[in-house]
């Protein structure tokens, strides 16, 4: 899909009417204006007249992709080495004793895709003649492992998201390390992800209360030793997760609780619709400007010395949102609130049809109320970035530094929603 921005996305047609946020420190002036775009000679590039001048327009090709649950969050898949082949069993059966779980939804799009994975976490098929050829399984050459294991989550560009029935994470790996030889963030990332998500299987019940901090240093140690041995990969990676469990209140009852870890400046927010306010959000973690607190190589970052721990009671309906810099850099608090009630209404009213279909999710997700709300996020999220004279946070935080930028940020977009839900006996 091809996305075409004049001070905002506009429409693939010739000429069209488009909302644009013009850049102003003091205000936000919102004007409509029609313009007429036509191709500059280089393919990134287009003209567009705007009250008699020209104006070079950012041309980016944008693949969104959605879905409920990532691969690896529901089945505990183990690889057998010496056959090639899979076998299945169910993950913990804990997250299905706790009474309240997630409806869930993701929406993703890469600002470029990572590296290809190195081995051994990406294995190429076997070329031993010694093998009988119908050992291999071809689907499981794109499929990484690491220790036997399929790893758990998804990549968008250096970020890695995971989704679950009871936990939420969205970590983003530091895309300088491309750069370097044996750099690889988006390693980094997913890896984090996965052992964490190992972590929680393993140690989750409703009887004790879970540690997401010292789950999150285990999965960290786990990370350090799997991209050194054989061979050693670079990476840092900001983190943030949010995990459902429940509690007692004075009459016995269960009630959720969430509890969410942050290290970086990806962000969780939760949400209820119908109070239409914030109630909680995590506070982001900085070095200095555009160095955001990290895990990996040669940070001094650790997650028991430096993650956030934060606990917070929810009801059924409030809405948790993880989301990436992506998102955070372009779209204002209110703005992110405003687009998820305003989603969630939508939905509920029938008003979710979109004529543009390249928008659209597959059809199997078309009736996936958390995947709605995911891409609209993802839509107004990526129209700021994309839009090169737009006010946005990233600027406003730039210009408090004293540097002339102006526009939204391009980058990974990752948004990962969850609604609190009781689950059905």
């Amino acid at each position: 899909m091809v996305i075409k921005v004049a001070a905002a996305v506009t429409p693939a047609t010739p000429s069209s009417t488009v909302i644009v946020r013009r850049y102003n420190l003091a205000t936000t002036t919102i004007t409509t204006q029609n313009i007429t775009a036509r191709s500059f000679s280089s393919p990134r590039w287009i003209k567009a007249l705007w009250n008699g001048r020209q104006t070079p327009v950012r041309w980016y090709r944008a693949w969104p992709s959605y879905g409920v649950i990532t691969p690896g969050s529901e089945n505990h898949t183990q690889i057998d080495s010496s056959t090639n082949t899979t076998s299945s069993a169910s993950q913990n059966n804990t997250h299905h004793r706790l009474p309240f779980c997630f409806e869930t939804g993701y929406a993703l799009c890469a600002k470029r895709p990572p590296r290809p994975f190195p081995p051994p976490f990406l294995s190429p098929p076997s070329s031993s003649f010694s093998e009988p050829l119908t050992t291999h399984n071809q689907s499981q050459d794109k499929r990484l492992s690491v220790r036997g294991e399929h790893i758990r989550g998804l990549n968008n560009g250096d970020d890695a998201v995971l989704v679950g029935e009871n936990f939420l994470g969205v970590n983003d790996g530091v895309g300088a390390w491309a750069t370097r030889s044996r750099g690889h963030a988006a390693l980094w990332s997913r890896l984090l992800l996965h052992f964490w998500a190992l972590e929680v299987e393993r140690n989750l019940d409703d009887t004790t209360a879970p540690d997401p901090v010292e789950y999150l240093q285990r999965a960290y140690e786990e990370t350090v030793e799997a991209t050194t041995s054989p061979s050693e990969w670079y990476g840092t990676t900001t983190s943030v997760t949010a995990l459902l469990h429940s509690t007692h209140d004075d009459a016995g009852e269960h009630k959720p609780i969430l509890y969410v870890t942050n290290l970086g400046d990806c962000q969780v927010l939760v949400i209820r619709p119908s109070e239409e306010k914030v109630l909680f959000r995590t506070q982001e973690q900085w070095h200095w400007f555009d160095c955001p607190m990290q895990l990996g190589t040669n940070s001094i970052d650790t997650p028991r010395k430096d993650a956030a721990l934060a606990q917070v009671e929810l009801e059924e309906n409030d809405i948790v949102l993880a989301l990436s810099d992506g998102v955070l850099d372009n779209l204002w608090e209110h703005e992110i609130l405003t687009i998820t009630v305003e989603s969630v209404k939508k939905w509920e009213q029938g008003r979710d049809e979109d004529e543009d279909s390249e928008w659209a999710p597959p059809a199997a997700l078309a009736d996936e109320r958390m995947v709605f709300v995911a891409r609209e996020l993802l839509r107004a999220a990526l129209a700021i970035a994309q839009d090169p004279f737009a006010e946005s946070p990233y600027m406003e935080k730039a210009v408090y530094q004293g540097l002339a930028i102006e526009g939204g940020k391009m980058d990974d977009i990752s948004v990962v929603v969850g609604s609190c839900k009781r689950r059905e006996s």
